[in-house]
């Protein structure tokens, strides 16, 4: 009889022990799928954020080009003028008028 009830003992404590591994079964399986949609959820931000970076880097391409294109004109703005002033300065100076560069060199030696 003694055999009976701890053999009983037994069957319930493997019952309990099953239910507590079924419990911590079915919490391992709910965190995995919680952490399945969070895994998911950052890899669709991080799709969106290389998409976007993309068309940042792109952008900036644009933007360096034009830049560059400003840039070239700029100096070539700068360069023209700078042929029609010294074509200015020379026909002051053979006209027997002082130029600018000369009129603003006396200026700047006599202060």
């Amino acid at each position: 009889m003694m055999t009976r009830k701890v053999a009983g003992g037994e069957a319930e404590e493997m019952k309990r022990r099953n239910a507590e591994l079924e419990r911590a079964v079915a919490e391992a399986a709910a965190r995995e799928e919680r952490l399945r949609r969070e895994l998911e959820a950052a890899l669709a931000r991080l799709a969106v954020a290389e998409e976007a970076e993309e068309r940042l880097c792109v952008q900036l391409g644009e933007l360096e080009a034009e830049a560059v294109e400003q840039a070239i004109e700029y100096q070539e703005r700068v360069r023209a003028l700078s042929e029609r002033l010294a074509f200015a300065d020379g026909v002051l100076r053979s006209s027997g008028i002082r130029g600018f560069a000369a009129a603003g060199a006396s200026t700047s030696r006599m202060d």
